[in-house]
């Protein structure tokens, strides 16, 4: 049912945000939609661009407006505020180190007690992360199924340059603030939609 739910998510909003549309049969239906191409005006591009950050994410309605905001009221570029206020939540970033599969999965397990951020027990999914903060798996986890064949799932997984991981001691470390130079999601339509 879940996974029925997130192909028609992914399906309205033209993209494969979820792992389970990133496949084949995904990509075949969205390039054979047939018909007239709607002409989309701008409030219905910015909304676009707002739910795919909220979906991407897995953030509800009023925890992005409070992300904006704080965004535009801080200083420097509101995009870079925005994208790092994302990129350094707990379970963005344990999802980032490899140490789940989806952003969901992550949430999950901060959520369960799995980790440890500088030595203290974080259920918080959406507690922020500084440069310098430590992430760990808590020891009393790490015997658990969701960890098995760690070693073997990050032999060839690429951290992103702002954060490390060191299997041997299971410790994660914020290393550098993150850097929006993927550019899938247009986080400048996203703080268009809010400032209206």
């Amino acid at each position: 049912m879940q996974k029925l739910k997130q192909y028609k998510i992914c399906r309205r909003l033209g993209t494969p945000i979820f792992e389970k549309c990133q496949t084949q049969k995904f990509t075949r239906t969205v390039s054979q939609k047939t018909g007239r191409p709607k002409n989309v005006s701008t409030y219905g591009l910015q909304l676009l661009e707002k739910q795919k950050t909220r979906f991407s994410y897995g953030i509800r309605e009023g925890q992005l407006a409070k992300y904006v905001e704080e965004s535009l009221a801080g200083s420097g570029s509101p995009v870079t505020n925005l994208f790092q206020k994302l990129e350094l939540r707990l379970d963005n970033a344990v999802y980032r180190m490899g140490l789940a599969k989806t952003r969901r999965q992550a949430r999950q397990e901060v959520s369960h007690g799995h980790f440890l951020v500088n030595g203290k027990k974080v259920r918080v999914a959406s507690a922020h992360l500084k440069v310098g903060d430590t992430i760990a798996i808590r020891p009393a986890s790490f015997p658990r199924g969701i960890f098995t064949n760690l070693d073997k799932r990050l032999k060839d997984y690429h951290l992103p340059p702002w954060l490390e991981f060191d299997i041997n001691s299971l410790q994660g470390k914020v290393i550098g603030k993150p850097l929006n130079k993927e550019g899938i999601l247009d986080l400048s339509a996203v703080l268009e939609f809010y400032s209206r």
